[in-house]
């Protein structure tokens, strides 16, 4: 196989990182606290001006969590129209928390939700219509293509919800990749939430983890949810010193993939009339002619080496990451254009 360039998921712990977890200091994380995971959690949370931290098994038991310690059963919460919360991840957060979602729809010639959609999407408190306890928001956004919301548009809402007295949870699967490519901070997007979910498994390339940032008492209420939702992990250090040798290996090199999705999506554009979404960051869609399926194209692509996923009928996407360099991103777009135009053929 060239490359499997389905997602930033995929990466495997380089020997450096195994060593390190290999090396790891660990105890009983649910009775006496693990000191890996505690060094890890206190790392994090500076990194990101907060008071907490807690560590999660994955992403998306994170924003479990991070949503119910904000929200009331019968609540609603605002989130854009195309997030992954809602999207990809199984109901989850209305089945725990019992809560409703209310999409919150993009403005014309926009791929994700800016200040002033969610401006409009706030209503009055009315005895006819559902509270509203959190609004939500993602950065990067996956399903457009791991798009940057900008400091400014996150600013924005942060204080659009701070006037409006709804608490902000802040689906930062990807908030890495955000900061790299706007080259702010990552303590600047975390500031516009009230908590932030950040995934290890995917940029930073650890194989397990996530890591949900807020304040004191909110992560104590979080660390109870957690523990009932089967989160309570026990000799977990060997997965935290994984996250900690990522940090200060793989986090500064995360514009690599980034020019890497660029290189890819300008080899591919084109393809028998196929047209690429721009990168933001180290995700490339790219929408096929009308003739052409995804699922061809990418059994296609199969065949020849390289692994792609199938996002919409119409739609593939590739995903740059630590284990694909230029030149293997070279070949892998040639491969995607040639699959590409066999199946327009």
């Amino acid at each position: 196989m060239l490359a499997d360039i389905r997602s930033d998921t995929v990466t495997k712990p380089s020997r450096a990182m195994r060593q390190a977890m290999a090396d790891a200091e660990v105890g009983d994380d649910v009775l006496d606290g693990d000191p890996s995971v505690r060094l890890l959690e206190d790392r994090i949370a500076r990194l990101l001006g907060k008071e907490a931290a807690l560590f999660f098994p994955t992403g998306s038991m994170g924003n479990l969590v991070g949503v119910a310690v904000h929200t009331t059963p019968g609540s609603e919460v605002l989130v854009d129209s195309n997030a992954h919360i809602m999207q990809g991840e199984m109901a989850g957060v209305a089945t725990m928390s019992s809560i409703q979602f209310r999409l919150v729809p993009s403005s014309e010639g926009r791929s994700i939700m800016c200040a002033e959609d969610l401006r409009r999407s706030i209503r009055p408190v009315s005895k006819h219509n559902p509270l509203t306890t959190l609004i939500c928001l993602e950065n990067t956004h996956n399903g457009a293509g791991g798009a940057v919301t900008s400091i400014s548009e996150s600013r924005m809402m942060g204080a659009i919800a701070r006037d409006a007295g709804i608490p902000v949870h802040m689906d930062g699967a990807r908030l890495w990749n955000a900061s790299a490519a706007a080259g702010v901070p990552i303590a600047e997007f975390a500031a516009c939430a009230d908590t932030v979910m950040l995934s290890l498994s995917k940029g930073l390339g650890c194989p397990v983890g996530a890591i949900l940032v807020g304040d004191a008492s909110t992560m104590d209420r979080a660390h109870r949810i957690r523990k009932r939702v089967g989160g309570g992990m026990r000799q977990s250090g060997v997965l935290a010193a994984a996250a900690l040798h990522a940090l200060d290996v793989n986090l500064d090199r995360l514009s690599d993939d980034h020019a890497n999705a660029r290189l890819f999506a300008g080899l591919v554009e084109g393809a028998a009339g196929a047209t690429v979404v721009p990168p933001d960051t180290n995700i490339v869609m790219v929408d096929l002619p009308p003739s052409v399926t995804a699922s061809d194209v990418a059994a296609k692509a199969r065949e020849m080496g390289v692994l792609i996923s199938v996002w919409t009928p119409s739609r593939i996407r590739a995903v740059a990451h630590l284990d694909v360099d230029a030149d293997i991103m070279t070949q892998a777009a040639a491969v995607v254009r040639s699959a590409i135009e066999a199946c327009a053929a």
